[in-house]
């Protein structure tokens, strides 16, 4: 058998079926059911069975990261006393297929006793799912990648495209920006990127500082014992005066007359990068970091004194890219 063939195939069978529907959507009831969410005082809630119920999940994990309250409830749960977790201020949006999941069907009566506005995906109108329903979204698609053509397959990726659809429009209409999607994902690489500040990062305590005055043998010490491959040099008012690098040691070990008895100062790096405001972006000082080509920033306060400094393994360490 030719297996690329027909995994081919298949993705080819369900992005034609994405394709007529994006060419039918102006038959589907988006515009309202995009108004009636975004009017909601309250929650949207995703049901359904079956492969439509792990659609459903999906879907609902999507819209509430993306700036719409949303969860995912069982019908069947539902009928058991999860009723109660939806309230009259919401909104459900019901998924089946066939329209006609038996599961799903129990719980419309009691959604509509309650005045729930209700939003359905599903094959047909005409379908007892679709007639309850205040807004209908059309999911049929003409052939499934199953080969029995019986497997949820094309219907279910069209479901799940449709709900991505659906939170994307909500996020153009509520103007969603980075700065929202970040504050839903704070661990994630984005949300470090926007949150993440040096003051959250930065090394205070034990940090390997001498004097100007220090034999260099005595700042070697210094340096292997901060671990970070570099000693900062202060004045006699604690002001930073230059930093010494690994790098730094290597070239002095390349000139005639080297000795490890000279001062520090006179073979460090004058004028070293630094920065006042700890209260940046980590992401910023990644950048200012990767410009200049140095491992080590500096953070000084309005004196001149080193309030703290950021290694670039710190960073790297808190997924800051």
């Amino acid at each position: 058998m030719d297996f690329n063939k027909i995994a081919s195939d298949v993705l080819e069978i369900e992005a034609n079926e994405l394709l007529l529907a994006a060419k039918n959507i102006k038959d589907f009831d988006i515009e309202k059911a995009i108004d009636l969410i975004v009017s909601c005082k309250g929650k949207l809630i995703v049901t359904g069975v079956g492969k439509s119920g792990l659609v459903g999940a999906k879907i609902a994990a999507t819209l509430a990261s993306t700036g719409t309250s949303s969860f995912f409830l069982h019908p069947t749960e539902a009928m058991h006393g999860d009723l109660g977790m939806i309230g009259k201020e919401d909104i459900v949006l019901a998924i089946s297929y066939s329209g006609e999941s038996e599961e799903l069907i129990q719980l419309l009566p009691h959604l509509k006793r309650f005045d729930i506005p209700l939003i359905a995906m599903a094959k047909t109108n005409n379908s007892t799912l679709a007639r309850y329903s205040d807004f209908f979204i059309n999911i049929s698609v003409s052939k499934e990648a199953c080969p029995l053509d019986t497997a949820p397959t094309s219907s279910t990726t069209l479901t799940m495209a449709m709900g991505d659809a659906l939170a994307v429009c909500l996020m153009k209409k509520r103007d969603f920006k980075k700065e929202d999607f970040a504050s839903f994902h704070p661990g994630g690489s984005l949300g470090k990127k926007l949150f993440v500040k040096v003051d959250d990062l930065l090394r205070c305590d034990d940090l390997p500082i001498v004097s100007r005055e220090t034999k260099l043998k005595d700042a070697i010490v210094t340096m292997s014992e901060g671990r970070l491959g570099n000693v900062l040099i202060v004045d006699e008012q604690g002001r930073l005066s230059s930093v010494l690098s690994d790098g730094d040691l290597r070239r002095a070990l390349m000139e005639d007359g080297f000795s490890l008895d000279c001062e520090i100062e006179s073979i460090s790096t004058k004028n070293p990068k630094t920065i006042k405001d700890k209260n940046i972006l980590a992401s910023d000082a990644l950048r200012i970091i990767e410009e200049y080509k140095i491992q080590l920033l500096i953070v000084t306060n309005e004196d001149g004194k080193v309030d703290g400094l950021l290694h670039i393994h710190d960073l790297i360490e808190a997924g800051i890219k």
